[in-house]
């Protein structure tokens, strides 16, 4: 399916979008939709920098928009197409000069197709993950508009009810004055009495029913105050603080605010209608008046409630973050961070009005031997619309500042709880008056806790902190948390991994990643539910046989994706979490060539392997795999061209690349040509000194290697044959030690290809984490080239020596052993 046939798929809001796309002239809709093949089958990236290139496809493009007009002619209903591609071709050729001009804005429009179908994408991965809370809280939702609707239904009609009451009031008041002024008959006198007593006994009956009416409302509002604020703010105060650590949930305070505003509103009639009838008992009262026995505790319910609205309507709308730093709530002392307050209560009135102040730890200063800082910056702002995007109450702090208060000797005292630097929690306080109609309200609100660092390399141990309070804790007031933080159930733990993952890549782990990690912590199970993972497990113990715990294993492959891999992982075409045995069982069920990329175990920092499998000439197959590559790797070759430029020389010094397809059967260059980068020297100066290329070698007997430059540049150096029994357990490899995975063309000795080659092995059950594998380090070769080798290898030069060839590339092969089959895979 083409990338054009996706776009047509796609729900209306991201459809439209593509429609959008093309509204002007640049390219038109009609092109790109009968083209659609042929576009997205050229590289129109390379033909932008490359004019040879562009000025090929350019003519191409002209040659199919001539055949396009040949079958419009020959369709009766195709009238306007053959007119408007007669016009198109007119069109391009003002870039006849200039055609790679016309490339550009062609790849523009495809990379912005590709944007669209990744947004779509995304969000349907988040509409998955949030179909049965989405429509709890839509139901949620749904009742408290309802319950807001009656509401101010409810008090309009008392807005009525205040007025009939006091034109009743003031009717009686006019012919009670009347009577009085009035001389006439004892009789009439008699009547007039009685009409008067109906008419206050009307009044009187009012009175009531309008206080009745109050309270009633007033019991409507308790049940949607404490649906709004006990339940709704809750929930929006949960979503954000999972949003903090990667949860794709909803953290608009749109309805929130419409919300808080509606009912404080309604608050404030029913305030202003209490007020009201103090005016009519100080026009009138009477004997056994209602008004003056009812009306305060009703006022006192309403102010009550008004206040509890208020004060919660006070919240932390973006949670502090330094611009560079690794995630929300990890402050750095000395680094600006910014935090936003908002004020969900929409007055215009109080605009520019009410002035927020910030400080820290008014909570833990009180805690011994936690630390103390100082706030520095702007420490006073308004609440102001200017700042929003919607027009709402906003304090945007940009430009706050943690500095270290010592504290009597200086430095960090002892801590009570025993807790290391990443484990204090802080939090944030803002505070502000709200004066209006009467009402006088303090208000206070608080950031979630943070983690406060002196130094950059105490990021990934904060981020582990912030990551597993914010999972379990749904108290931001515990700052205590860690000194006996609660182990996290797998279920828990693996949906905050996911999070990450989707975080850094946009996309999720499904459930066979998540089930190969559940298997590397707990052993095989029939469940994972009720399997659990303590704070100390997950970042202070290192796994077995390794030097570095959980957290820094998989935060190293975080940062990996994030910096190198985003996209691949993104298309799906990393498996990344896999054991080898299982790893074997798939790839041996498929063709020749087949590959599936993986995460390394025992790479600290993060490392990505390929596996391929490869049949011998009697239909056996057998996997290699190379050794991980790691940021230092990747940050000089992307990994689709390590993939692209992968060589094997095999019979007869015939180079063969061995990657085919991606698992399971995807063409390698359909899933990766898109990534391919080919640059000039004048475009990526790295180049002029890259002259190699990764390969790896098949030939009996024989190791060569043969690298781009002048003769002189070429020696040799004899060396001892490489031990296979001093080869690691993991992975095979043969590439550049330092600078790049990207060697020349080589070949290798019959031993050293047969330890690629993996044993067999049934076990499907992950390993546990294994310790750094010990690689071979071949520094140099020493073999006899036959005259074959040379006649089919360009400007294989050689000399007596390769010493200053093997100073520049050194040879590292592992090979990789059979599974074992594992019964118990606990950490």
């Amino acid at each position: 399916m083409t990338q054009w046939e996706r776009l047509q798929q796609l729900d209306t809001v991201y459809s439209q979008r593509a429609f959008d796309l093309y509204n002007g002239d640049e390219f038109p809709m009609d092109v790109r939709h009968y083209l659609a093949h042929w576009i997205e089958g050229q590289d129109w990236e390379r033909a932008s920098r490359d004019s040879s290139q562009a000025a090929f496809l350019f003519q191409v493009l002209l040659e199919n928009l001539d055949n396009q007009f040949s079958r419009f002619a020959q369709e009766r209903d195709s009238f306007l197409l053959q007119r408007n591609f007669r016009r198109y071709k007119q069109n391009f050729q003002k870039y006849q000069e200039e055609p790679y001009t016309l490339a550009t804005i062609i790849n523009w429009f495809l990379v912005k197709e590709k944007g669209i179908l990744n947004d779509a994408e995304l969000a349907q991965q988040v509409q998955t993950l949030q179909v049965q809370p989405a429509a709890m809280e839509l139901e949620s939702q749904r009742q408290v508009e309802k319950r807001l609707k009656d509401l101010k239904t409810k008090v309009e009609v008392m807005e009525h009810s205040i007025r009939c009451l006091e034109e009743q009031q003031d009717e009686f008041d006019f012919k009670y004055q009347t009577h009085r002024m009035d001389s006439c008959t004892a009789e009439e006198k008699k009547k007039q009495l009685e009409g008067l007593q109906k008419m206050l006994n009307a009044v009187d009956n009012c009175r009531r029913n309008f206080l009745s009416d109050i309270s009633a409302i007033l019991n409507a509002a308790d049940v949607l105050c404490s649906a709004l604020i006990d339940e709704e703010l809750v929930e929006w105060k949960r979503r954000q603080q999972k949003s903090c650590i990667g949860a794709p949930d909803d953290t608009s305070l749109e309805h929130l605010e419409k919300w808080f505003t509606q009912i404080i509103e309604c608050m404030f009639q029913l305030q202003m209608f209490l007020q009201k009838l103090d005016e009519l008992v100080g026009k009138m009262t009477y004997e056994n008046d209602p008004i003056p026995v009812q009306k305060p505790p009703l006022q006192s319910r309403v102010d009550t409630l008004l206040t509890h609205l208020i004060k919660s309507s006070f919240v932390v709308e973006n949670q502090p973050s330094m611009p560079q730093g690794r995630g929300l709530l990890v402050l750095r002392t000395n680094v600006q961070f910014s935090v936003k307050v908002r004020l969900l209560y929409k007055v215009p009135e109080l605009n520019h009005v009410m002035k927020v102040t910030v400080s820290v730890n008014n909570a833990t200063s009180q805690l011994k031997g936690f630390r103390k800082f100082n706030v520095l910056g702007t420490l006073s702002k308004a609440l102001n619309m200017a700042e929003s995007m919607n027009g709402g109450m906003v304090a945007d702090f940009r430009h706050l500042t943690l500095k270290d208060r010592k504290v009597g000797g200086g430095g960090k005292g002892i801590n009570d709880l025993s807790l290391s630097v990443t484990e204090e929690l802080h939090r944030i306080t803002f505070q502000t008056q709200f004066d209006y109609q009467g009402l006088s309200v303090p208000l206070e609100t608080s950031s979630l806790p943070v983690v406060v660092i002196s130094n950059s390399s105490q990021q990934q141990s904060a981020w582990a902190s912030v990551l597993w309070f914010n999972m379990l804790c749904p108290d931001p007031e515990n700052v205590k948390f860690f000194e006996t933080s609660p182990a996290a159930t797998w279920p828990q733990f693996g949906e905050m991994l996911s999070w990450q993952f989707l975080s850094c890549g946009k996309r999720c782990l499904h459930n066979d990643q998540l089930e190969t990690l559940a298997i590397k912590l707990f052993g095989k199970q029939q469940s994972y539910d009720n399997c659990k993972i303590s704070w100390t497990k997950f970042s202070k113990e290192n796994l077995p046989d390794t030097n570095f715990t959980l957290w820094v294993w998989l935060d190293g492959i975080l940062n990996l994706v994030k910096l190198y891999l985003s996209d691949l992982w993104s298309d799906g075409s990393i498996m990344g979490f896999v054991s080898k045995g299982k790893e074997r069982l798939l790839l041996k069920k498929k063709q020749n060539g087949t590959f599936l990329l993986r995460f390394s175990e025992s790479i600290k920092d993060g490392g990505i392997t390929f596996s391929w499998v490869q049949y011998a000439n009697d239909g056996t197959p057998s996997v290699h795999t190379v050794k991980p590559f790691t940021s230092t790797d990747l940050k000089q070759i992307a990994l689709p061209d390590i993939l692209c430029n992968l060589i094997i020389i095999a019979e007869k010094n015939i180079p063969v690349n061995p990657l085919c397809y991606l698992y399971p059967n995807t063409p390698k260059d359909q899933a990766f040509g898109k990534y391919y980068s080919e640059k000039t020297e004048e475009e990526n100066p790295y180049l002029k000194y890259l002259k190699t290329k990764l390969v790896f070698v098949s030939k009996e007997n024989s190791c060569s290697g043969v690298r781009e430059g002048p003769e002189s540049d070429l020696c040799t150096q004899d060396r001892d044959p490489p031990s296979i029994s001093d080869a690691g357990d993991e992975d095979v490899l043969l590439r550049e030690s330092e600078k790049s995975p990207m060697l020349s063309s080589s070949t290798t000795d019959a031993d050293i290809l047969n330890s690629m080659l993996d044993i067999d092995g049934e076990s499907t059950v992950p390993k546990p984490f294994p310790a750094t594998s010990p690689h071979i380090s071949l520094s140099c070769l020493h073999q006899n080239f036959p005259e074959s080798a040379g006649d089919n290898l360009e400007e294989a030069h050689f000399t007596d020596t390769f010493q200053e060839f093997f100073n520049e590339i050194n040879f590292q092969i592992q090979q990789e052993e059979q599974d074992d089959v594992i019964l118990d895979l606990g950490f």
